[in-house]
Formats: structure tokens, C-alpha cells, sequence
């Protein structure tokens, strides 16, 4: 008994990418930057979006409700994970573990979500767009994101309260970047067939039932679009969709390829990777790839910063 309880009272060895100590000097520096970069860039679209009058439309308040979910989830991951890379001692608590696990999985989830809430949003402003205000209106707005919120908090707190029961016996080295629940089940020394196998029906819920309703809102949105006879007109839908496109491919890619496998099989350093892309580099792109394809956005920040100067050049005079 006194070493199942291990972990708990030492925490993890939270091993990351120690066994290669160049290739944890140039991540620690990559990872810095894009956490940063990736904090500005979400906190810019949140700001622009409740300032600009232009950009109060259900698409901006959903992009504005992506950008707080991408902040919060990569701020559960990216800042321990730095200063555990940066440290000689690896040692995670067991409390700063399970608090991780929670808060970044519940995230996730809400994220997988808020992706197939925003594809309705498309559908219903490329193929019903005379009955697009009536059909998308505020409160049904507020309910979708406060739904796509809640259960991915409430499917955090059922599957992570599962995996803090295992039994580990001792078990402290956490190869891996962060506390994630096929990584933790790794660990456990008892037979772990139900934990799988919920996680794998989770995943279904969470990854594969959102992706087919992103695929089957898009079909729809494609056959609307190839009626549309102006080529002006068509490029201007594909324009719209291809942003939120091309966020889904990435981000639901990655963690995929983490999720919908059994626990046990995957490669250490490919989970890794993966982990890292979806959790600090994903949060990143999602900020570049709708404002450098949006012009909206673009003009609304553009308007932002050249008020500000204008503000403060005439205070100094």
C-alpha cells in the first residue's frame, strides 16, 4: 500500500525530452516563442472582436470564444512544461498533475466542440443565408458555446477522476511532455481494458461524432456554393469556410492520432510531438490562418492600432 501511494506523496518524474538535452535547449526556445506569440495572437482577435461593431456577428463571437479556449488550454501545458525543461530537477507534484490533467482535457474537449458549432455557423450562413440572423441568434449562440464549455468539463472531470483511481505501485516517470490521460494509463498496474475503453468512447463522442458533422455540414455547404454562378461569389464562400477548414484538418489531425489508439501502443516520442503540436503549436496557427485570410479582421485591427497611435500622438502634442 505504502507504494501505490508513491506518486502521490513524491509527484512525477516528468521526463519530456531530457534524454536528448540538445533538442530540449532549441524546444524550450520554439516553445517560448510560439506560447507568446500564440498568447498575443489569440488576445488580439478577443479584443478586436468585442471592440469592432463589424465584428459582432455569431461567426466573431465563436472565433472570439476558439481564441479563450486556445489561451486558456495552452497556458495549462506551456508554462510547466518550460519551467520543467529548464530545470535539472523533472519532479512534478501529484496536485499540479491532476489539476493539469483536468483542465487540459476538459479544454480539448470544449474545443473539438466549439469546431463543429462553428461549421453549423458556415452551414447556416452559406446555405440559409436570407433566414441566417433569424436562424443563428444570440441566444441560441450563448447556449452552443456555454455547451460546447460545459461538456468538455464535465467529460474531463468523469474520465480524469477514472484515471486518478489506477493504481500506479510506485510508477513515477512520466515520459511524456505533460499529464495526459493515455500517458498516466500507461503507468497503471492493473489491468486497465475498462479505462481504454472508456477513453475510446469519449473520443468517438468528442472526436469522431463532431468531425462527421463538420464533413456533412461542409458537404452541404459545397453543393450550395457550386450553385452559386458568379465565380466572385463562389470564391467569397469558399473564402469564409476554408479558415475554419483548414483549423479542423489540423487540430482534430493530431489528436486523432492521439486518442483513437490503444493506450499502450503508441510511440513515445511520436506522442510527444503530437502532444506538442495540438497543445502549443495548433493555438498558434489558429490566430495566423484567420487573420491572414480574413480581411475583416485584418481592417478591425489595422483601425485598432492606428487609433491608438493617432490617441497618443495627439496627447503628446
Amino acid at each position: 500500500m505504502e507504494e501505490t501511494h508513491n506518486s502521490t506523496q513524491q509527484g512525477f518524474l516528468l521526463l519530456g525530452f531530457s534524454d536528448q538535452p540538445q533538442l530540449e535547449r532549441f524546444l524550450f526556445v520554439v516553445i517560448l516563442h510560439f506560447y507568446i506569440l500564440g498568447l498575443l495572437g489569440n488576445s488580439a482577435i478577443v479584443l478586436v472582436s468585442c471592440r469592432d461593431p463589424k465584428l459582432r456577428t455569431p461567426m466573431y463571437f465563436f472565433l472570439r470564444n476558439l481564441s479563450c479556449v486556445d489561451i486558456c488550454f495552452t497556458t495549462s501545458v506551456a508554462p510547466q512544461l518550460l519551467v520543467t525543461m529548464n530545470k535539472r530537477d523533472k519532479t512534478l507534484s501529484y496536485g499540479g498533475c491532476v489539476a493539469q490533467l483536468y483542465v487540459a482535457m476538459g479544454l480539448g474537449s470544449s474545443e473539438c466542440i466549439l469546431l463543429a458549432v462553428m461549421a453549423y455557423d458556415r452551414y447556416a450562413a452559406v446555405c440559409q443565408p436570407l433566414h441566417y440572423t433569424a436562424v443563428m441568434h444570440p441566444r441560441l449562440c450563448t447556449s452552443l458555446a456555454s455547451g460546447a464549455w460545459l461538456s468538455g468539463l464535465l467529460t474531463s472531470l468523469v474520465q480524469c477522476s477514472l484515471t486518478v483511481q489506477l493504481p500506479l505501485c510506485g510508477h513515477r516517470r512520466l515520459d511524456h511532455i505533460f499529464c495526459e490521460v493515455p500517458v498516466l494509463i500507461k503507468l497503471a498496474c492493473v489491468d486497465t481494458t475498462f479505462n481504454e475503453a472508456e477513453l475510446f468512447v469519449a473520443s468517438v463522442v468528442f472526436l469522431v461524432i463532431p468531425v462527421s458533422l463538420i464533413l456533412i455540414s461542409y458537404g452541404f455547404i459545397t453543393q450550395a456554393v457550386l450553385r452559386i454562378r458568379s465565380a466572385a461569389g463562389r470564391r467569397k464562400a469558399f473564402g469564409t469556410c476554408s479558415s475554419h477548414l483548414l483549423v479542423v484538418v489540423i487540430f482534430y489531425g493530431t489528436i486523432i492520432f492521439m486518442y483513437l489508439q490503444p493506450a499502450k501502443s503508441s510511440s513515445k516520442d511520436q506522442g510527444k510531438f503530437v502532444s506538442l503540436f495540438y497543445t502549443v503549436v495548433t493555438p498558434l496557427l489558429n490566430p495566423i490562418i484567420y487573420t491572414l485570410r480574413n480581411k475583416d479582421v485584418q481592417g478591425a485591427l489595422r483601425a485598432m492600432v492606428l487609433g491608438k497611435a493617432a490617441g497618443q500622438a495627439s496627447r503628446e502634442l
